[in-house]
């Protein structure tokens, strides 16, 4: 009886997941999608418990009353980290929160993996081939993952520079790893068929294999990150999220649930078409992102008459001539970049398109798929400012409109806004598709200064005769225009 229920539990559970990342698809239906998720993992974990509490003709069994109690203890101390740390972190942080739980998904595999392989539970011997491949396949994707997730937890969190290592022969040193793996695969399969040992735990035929394994799989999660430069940092979260989808699912394989199973399955699947449509509206392929170097000084010999460094007349203006611009507008186009996240202006800046449309002005949001450091990380912080759906366009549906636009105001973005994307082919970044702030009559740019973006790549934009540069703290600056415009009535 106990174990009927619990499939259907699984079944309703995993129609709620899909719903979920259903919901999730579009900004109108996130909430309910989220709700969804919510209440399907309140469904598998507390049935999984009560499958753990019963014996499969619905008594007590007593001897797993002590497990249940352990999950129990290990749930709510999980809950109240989560917790805590949800409330605390700040929507700029919002991505190495991501990249950091990524790791512990991976952490995760690799560890019950391992326990699963010491089991001294056998499995039959026609599937002990088998359940080794999903132990192994596990293994190493749950380290890869991990290290991988740690590495990217450090450049979005700026205790690593956002700057590709490139090791020379760094191709070559990733298919000697991954060469290796395969390797010590066959010898583990093998060791394990000749000289099974079951229950000897850490003396196993195959442990010395599997250990070196996962310490190589560790250090080849690190290089393939580290390789990965600052520009396509929103596209690793994704592909980390896709790992940790299969890295449970792998999981579920080891344990046989089959909740695990289709969650991990469903996670990975979506993480990867995520990955491949970011790809796609950089003009950049998954292979090109995972084996690193964009935004990489040595990435690119700078073309015959192309500038290495542009430099040139900054033109600066001032909060009233911005605000006498805006009013005089009858086009505006907001451009919101991560400069705008850290300083928390998403609030004053919705005020600030509020006020321009009551006066009859058109204002709307361009929204660049790379924008921020997580995927939809700008339309997150516009949903949480209440910026109406309407006015938030994403970059291919706005992009023909900026010639007719009369004023772009661009806070805190800078790679995203850059011409050497499509005029400089010697610029690490040519190729990228890109926000074309400069066809409108007058750019705006909030910035604290004039560092290079993210990918450590300069902007020639900044120079242009229709370029004003107006440097502060994107916030101060953005409350005292919204008092200008305010006063200008």
């Amino acid at each position: 009886m106990v174990i009927t229920i619990r499939s259907v539990a699984y079944l309703a559970a995993s129609l709620l997941f899909i719903l979920s990342l259903r919901g999730l698809s579009t900004q109108e239906s996130a909430r309910h999608g989220n709700r969804f998720g919510i209440i399907g993992m309140l469904v598998a974990v507390v049935m999984t418990a009560v499958a753990l509490l019963l014996s499969g003709d619905g008594t007590a069994a007593a001897s797993d009353t002590t497990v249940v109690g352990v999950l129990a203890g290990a749930l709510g101390i999980g809950c109240l980290i989560g917790a805590l740390l949800a409330m605390r972190v700040a929507m700029t942080s919002m991505p190495e929160l991501v990249a950091i739980l990524h790791s512990f998904v991976g952490a995760a595999a690799v560890l019950v993996g391992i326990a699963t392989y010491l089991q001294p539970v056998g499995v039959e011997a026609a599937d002990r081939g088998a359940h080794l491949a999903e132990i192994y396949v596990g293994i190493l994707v749950g380290a890869v993952t991990f290290s991988g997730s740690v590495i990217a937890f450090g450049k979005l969190r700026g205790k690593i520079g956002s700057k590709p290592l490139l090791l020379p022969g760094r191709h070559i040193l990733n298919v000697i790893a991954l060469t290796l793996c395969v390797a010590l695969g066959v010898i583990f399969q093998r060791a394990e068929v000749a000289w099974p040992t079951p229950g000897m735990g850490l003396f196993d035929a195959g442990m010395p294999a599997l250990l070196i394994m996962t310490g190589i799989a560790l250090l080849l999660g690190v290089h393939m990150v580290m390789a990965i430069g600052g520009g396509d940092m929103p596209v690793v979260v994704s592909l980390l999220n896709s790992y940790s989808g299969w890295a449970a699912a792998a999981a579920g394989f080891m344990l046989s649930n089959d909740l695990l199973i289709i969650t991990g399955a469903l996670v990975g699947s979506s993480g990867a078409i995520l990955s491949y449509i970011m790809c796609k509206a950089m003009n950049r392929s998954i292979l090109n992102v995972i084996l690193g170097g964009f935004g990489a000084d040595s990435g690119a010999k700078p073309a015959a008459g192309s500038s290495a460094a542009p430099a040139g007349k900054v033109n600066e203006t001032t909060v009233d001539q911005v605000a006498e611009m805006l009013l005089a507008s009858r086009s505006v186009i907001i451009v919101p970049g991560y400069g705008m996240a850290v300083a928390q202006a998403q609030h004053p800046v919705k005020e600030i398109s509020s006020l321009l449309i009551e006066k009859g002005i058109k204002c709307r949001y361009a929204i660049h798929p790379v924008a921020g450091r997580l995927p939809g990380h700008m339309n997150v912080l516009l949903a949480e400012a209440s910026v109406s759906y309407d006015i938030v366009k994403e970059m291919d549906e706005i992009n023909e409109d900026f010639p007719s636009t009369d004023v772009v105001m661009v806070i805190g973005a800078n790679d995203i806004v850059n011409p050497s994307a499509e005029d400089d082919p010697g610029s690490p970044i040519y190729g990228m598709p890109v926000l074309q702030v400069w066809k409108a009559a007058r750019v705006v740019m909030l910035k604290r200064g004039m560092a290079a973006g993210y990918a450590g790549v300069d902007n020639p934009l900044v120079y242009n005769d229709n370029t004003l540069m107006l440097f502060g703290d994107a916030k101060q600056s953005v409350t005292k225009l919204l008092g200008a415009l305010r006063g200008g009535g």
